[in-house]
């Protein structure tokens, strides 16, 4: 029963991690790996609250869904 209650401890401590979401930074570094992997250049990606006006392609969502990563080729 001892281990049946520390493995819910800890799967409960997991999925509260989880749920916060990646880090900007972390996401950013993704997606910047996948672009380069594929051969894209010349392009920026710009970390802005949700919400704001993006002068470019929103390509991911980070912090909980409070900050986007928005994509601008140019």
């Amino acid at each position: 029963m001892k281990k049946f209650i520390l493995a819910v401890g800890l799967l409960s401590l997991a999925g509260t991690a989880f749920a916060q979401g990646k880090s900007c930074d972390e996401l950013k570094a993704e997606i910047t790996a996948k672009l380069d992997a594929k051969g894209i250049s010349n392009y920026t990606l710009e970390i802005i609250d949700k919400g704001a006006v993006a002068d470019g392609k929103v390509v991911g969502t980070c912090e909980k869904g409070s900050r986007q990563i928005v994509y601008k080729q140019g």
